[in-house]
């Protein structure tokens, strides 16, 4: 019952970190770049997303981004301006879309606690197909170069490694401290998954190595890299103005590694 109760106590000390966000808020209020909100359509399914497009003069790879079971925060939208700040044309789904009162979605769940109590009812193929309107319709934008590089964190993470059996449209995946897919559907994976991994995350590391060792065994490229110290959701927790220097640092490294990772594509 004591260690129920310590868990429910960081889960919710988790959510409550994810909700504060103004740091967030601040910085997409400074961006100097061109963020704007879409709506992309499949089906008779409407999903909003979020744009940013980078300052540079040639054509840029596009990156979608996944993200975290606290549906698309401010610090969601947040990370689409880094990316964009760093070169490149991206787009962030809120898989969310229409879960919420009157056909909202994450904006009218009311926060993070709502977000992650409606994302658990979302369905494989819903998300499959939003990612699939997503990555086409960033593909055709002017803007973009033809590549497509597909990213998520925690939530996100999973749904990067389990997207990557179903569409071989993209050129890289990038998984943040998220499950890995079945063993048995790895073979279908054709781009290469970079995982970012924290080491004091017991339990995403407790499945990483199966995932190894399936990627290995289905010959596909898996390049993981677990940072010392570091929590679960450090991207997010190294960002945040009390976060810990090892997530700091874990943040850094990564931004580091997705730099040199993308501008090899």
């Amino acid at each position: 019952m004591k260690r129920l109760t310590l868990l429910l106590a960081a889960l919710g000390a988790f959510a409550s970190a994810a909700s504060a966000q103004d740091w967030a808020k601040a910085r997409l209020e400074k961006s100097p770049r061109h963020l704007e909100w879409v709506t992309v359509k499949h089906g008779d399914r409407d999903v909003k997303c979020f744009v940013g497009f980078p300052e540079v003069k040639t054509k840029a790879t596009a990156v979608v981004l996944i993200h975290e079971i606290f549906g698309l925060s401010d610090w969601m939208r947040s990370m689409v301006d880094q990316f964009a700040e760093a070169g490149y044309l991206v787009i962030a789904p809120d898989f969310l879309s229409g879960a919420g009162p009157n056909g909202g979605g994450t904006e009218s769940l009311g926060g993070a606690d709502g977000a992650r109590a409606k994302i658990s009812g979302l369905a494989q193929t819903q998300i499959d197909a939003d990612l699939d309107a997503a990555v086409a319709y960033v593909k055709k934008l002017d803007a973009c170069n033809g590549k497509v590089v597909v990213g998520g964190f925690c939530w996100g993470g999973g749904k990067t490694f389990l997207y990557s059996t179903v569409n071989a449209d993209f050129q890289a995946g990038l998984v943040f401290y998220g499950s890995s897919a079945k063993p048995e559907d790895m073979g279908k994976i054709k781009a290469p998954v970079y995982g970012f991994y924290a080491s004091n995350d017991a339990r995403i590391n407790a499945g990483l190595p199966a995932a190894v060792e399936g990627m290995k065994a289905a010959g596909k490229t898996f390049d993981p890299v677990t940072y010392e110290g570091a929590g679960h959701g450090f991207m997010r927790a190294g960002e945040d103005p009390a976060g810990s220097p090892e997530n700091k640092q874990a943040r850094a490294d990564a931004w580091v590694r997705i730099k040199a990772i993308l501008a090899k594509l």
